[in-house]
């Protein structure tokens, strides 16, 4: 009767064993290869899946997301005989599982050697400068070279990035005065470019200075003209007018002695003026000017007649 219990006991354990022997859960993005008596089955994807217990096993979960292999700094050496020192990143997924696993023994690891036969192919193509100044070409290249190679392992290369290219210490000091002069050269360039934009603007604006300064003056000598035309106008009305006004007083003999006195005062008086020392007025100087007085005298008769 105790024997009973316990064959019950081992068959709910073998039958929990059987249970969780035979069922599988993959995850997402993953699938599992199941093998039968040592030969692939099938694909177990993502979800519960049930296989025979003791018949199938598990060979291996494949990861179908994209995966990331980095490349350790290697030498390489380009086509002008420069050793320099190179690693990069790959980017890659599966997109045959089964060829994945049966198709290579070690997957990441012929990866590797792939990508150091390419990487050396590509840049021994190329020399130093071109290296440097070419990362994408060389990426595009490198991807290219690997996408062919590792077409029959079921994968598929997305992108490789070269992270570094390490060129040899003296080169490298070389490149750095050889950007520094470039820098210097540039900067040159860039304040000769500048001093010629400003002489160029300071020459425009002592231009339009000189422009406005001369039409400043046109229009001065224009108003100063104007101003003495008008004068000389006003001046000649006051003329004619007193001429006329002693026209009407004394008649035209006693105008023309009017304005010959008139005309011969003024010169004395301008003589007068232009010297500093003692001059002596001539006796018919002295006659014109009693004209001149009986001229006024004249003048004042024929305004108080008027009257």
């Amino acid at each position: 009767m105790q024997i009973v219990p316990v064959l019950v006991l081992l068959a709910v354990l073998f039958g929990l064993v059987i249970f969780f022997s035979s069922v599988k859960i993959v995850p997402q993005k993953r699938v599992m290869l199941i093998e039968r008596l040592g030969r692939f089955h099938k694909k177990a994807e993502a979800g519960l899946n049930i296989i025979v217990p003791f018949l199938d096993s598990v060979r291996e979960t494949i990861d179908l997301r994209e995966q990331i292999t980095p490349i350790e700094p290697q030498q390489v050496i380009s086509r002008d005989n420069v050793t320099m020192t190179v690693d990069a990143v790959i980017y890659f997924m599966i997109i045959d599982p089964v060829a994945a696993i049966y198709e290579v023994q070690n997957l990441r690891w012929g990866i590797e050697q792939l990508t150091l036969s390419a990487l050396r192919n590509v840049i021994g193509n190329l020399d130093l400068d071109h290296t440097l100044t070419s990362r994408d070409t060389i990426n595009t290249q490198l991807r290219s070279a690997l996408d062919v190679a590792t077409q029959p392992w079921g994968i598929k290369i997305m992108r490789i990035e070269l992270k570094n290219i390490t060129p040899p210490e003296d080169i490298r000091l070389t490149m750095e005065k050889q950007m520094t002069a470039e820098r210097t050269r540039r900067a040159v360039v860039t304040t000769a470019e500048g001093e010629k934009a400003s002489a160029i603007l300071r020459a425009e604006g002592q231009k339009q200075s000189q422009i406005v300064s001369a039409e400043g003056m046109k229009q001065s000598a224009i108003l100063a003209a104007e101003g003495q035309a008008e004068a000389r106008i006003k001046v000649a009305e006051a003329e004619a007018r007193a001429i006329q006004l002693v026209k009407q007083s004394l008649g035209e003999l006693n105008v023309a002695q009017y304005l010959i006195a008139q005309k011969y005062l003024e010169s004395l008086i301008k003589v007068a003026e232009d010297s500093d020392k003692l001059v002596f007025m001539p006796y018919e100087a002295s006659g014109a000017l009693a004209a001149l007085g009986g001229v006024k005298e004249l003048l004042s008769a024929g305004a108080a007649a008027a009257k």
